[in-house]
């Protein structure tokens, strides 16, 4: 395997996590309250894909292979349940 497939292997890897952590960031962005996050645009943004991340990291070390339905409902259980913890008052 050369560098490149490498970098596409792990591009498809992660991209589950940063669109579910991209789209939970920008949806609050377009609501008629405005923005209600704890901390800047960058950080809430960078929190919800290392969150992201980290869960399909972790399913790939339980289970031993990426593409688990259960790891995915993980991911979006974490990432929803932080996008909600960093929105509310």
């Amino acid at each position: 395997m050369n560098f490149f497939a490498f970098l596409a292997h792990v591009a498809g890897f992660i991209a589950p996590a940063l669109v579910v952590g991209f789209v939970l960031w920008l949806a609050p962005q377009w609501s008629s309250k405005g923005r209600l996050a704890r901390w800047s645009r960058v950080i809430d943004l960078t929190v919800l894909m290392a969150a992201g991340v980290a869960v399909l990291l972790a399913g790939l070390v339980f289970f031993g292979r990426d593409g688990k339905m259960a790891t995915y409902a993980a991911l979006v259980l974490v990432q929803g349940t932080l996008g909600w913890w960093m929105r509310r008052r």
